[in-house]
């Protein structure tokens, strides 16, 4: 069982793997192969805060936002409003 952040913010478990990272003090989603947040962890930084979600409408609607770094499509049109 995976343990997954769901679209109201609470965390429930899976039998499926998360599709998407995230970074909780920042609100930050993102692909699990983002440069940015494994270079993060590989320093050792981050993974106490490591969250992840089933999709990108669930990363959304608990609030976070795209990486400007794996996502910089999603992060414009999220940066436009």
């Amino acid at each position: 069982m995976y343990k997954l952040l769901g679209p109201g913010g609470s965390f429930y478990e899976s039998p499926e793997p998360g599709q998407l990272g995230g970074y909780r003090p920042k609100k930050i989603y993102g692909r699990l192969d983002c440069p940015s947040a494994l270079r993060h962890l590989a320093k050792g930084h981050y993974a106490k805060q490591r969250v992840f979600f089933a999709d990108e409408e669930a990363a959304i609607a608990a609030g976070y936002r795209p990486c400007a770094k794996c996502l910089p499509e999603q992060y414009e049109i999220w940066k436009r409003g």
